[in-house]
């Protein structure tokens, strides 16, 4: 059973660098046929998705947040970590960690998920 954790500083301040790290458990972030991805909640925007990473190490972003996203990745701890720059209390929300499942290329899901850890932007 795959199990995934985020971790990282709960309050940011503005202007500063969110940044988080999702490390999973009971299954390895190499197979192609896995991705790892950042979704965040929050009560005005609903669910967002924010960008994966690959099995190889490709990522690919939101248009939205493409600018100020990174996605990055450590075998050796089985971890993925999201930095995300200039933040703005609009970036306040429940940030989630998730699986994607691919069945083909144009056939995926979001299958396992973290608990998600709240962040709080503000000064």
């Amino acid at each position: 059973q795959v199990q995934l954790q985020e971790s990282g500083p709960g309050l940011v301040k503005p202007s500063q660098t969110l940044s988080l790290t999702c490390t999973v458990s009971g299954g390895s972030i190499t197979p192609s046929y896995y991705a790892w991805s950042w979704v965040r909640q929050s009560p005005g925007k609903g669910l967002e998705w924010m960008g994966v990473i690959t099995y190889d190490g490709s990522t690919y972003y939101s248009p939205s947040l493409k600018s100020r996203t990174s996605i990055s990745r450590d075998t050796s701890k089985n971890q993925f970590s999201l930095q995300l720059s200039s933040v703005t209390p609009e970036d306040t929300a429940v940030y989630f960690c998730a699986r994607v499942a691919i069945s083909s290329y144009s056939d995926s899901c979001l299958d396992f998920w973290g608990q998600g850890t709240q962040v709080t932007v503000s000064s």
